[in-house]
């Protein structure tokens, strides 16, 4: 075998779809880091990679599916760790579910402007202030 990365990348591609994956093969096929894997185990409680002798950990299709969505939803969607904790709480992510629930309503462009005027006034009486 060589030292050769792209052959072991080929290596990996021919797992089967329902193997066993390694939190390295996982990493790297979701673009996340390890330790990022490794803390999302500690704040979702649904993801149980098994674990054997040395703490290895293999990851089955199903941690893999949620570990998607997990991303989907924190780097996509934009949710937070809290509120993706509250999805799965509530069963928004339900085995197989494609659609997930709307995201918060975002403020009126009105609002949003009120507090732009609001807190530009603020800084101009800072700046009175500083200048006396």
């Amino acid at each position: 075998m060589s030292d050769d990365p792209s052959e072991a990348g080929r290596l990996r591609a021919r797992k089967a779809p329902t193997a066993f994956r390694t939190i390295s093969e996982v990493a790297d096929d979701l673009h996340i880091p390890q330790h990022v894997l490794r803390f999302w185990e500690t704040k979702f409680p649904q993801l149980k990679p098994l674990k054997r002798g040395g703490g290895r950990r293999y990851y089955r299709p199903e941690d893999i599916a949620l570990l998607r969505r997990i991303a989907d939803l924190l780097y996509t969607q934009g949710y937070t760790i809290k509120g993706v904790q509250r999805l799965l709480r509530e069963g928004g992510l339900a085995e197989g579910e494609t659609e997930l629930p709307p995201a918060e309503p975002e403020p009126a462009a009105g609002s949003l402007r009120a507090v732009l005027e609001e807190l530009e006034e603020l800084a101009e009486e800072l700046h009175a202030l500083a200048g006396r």
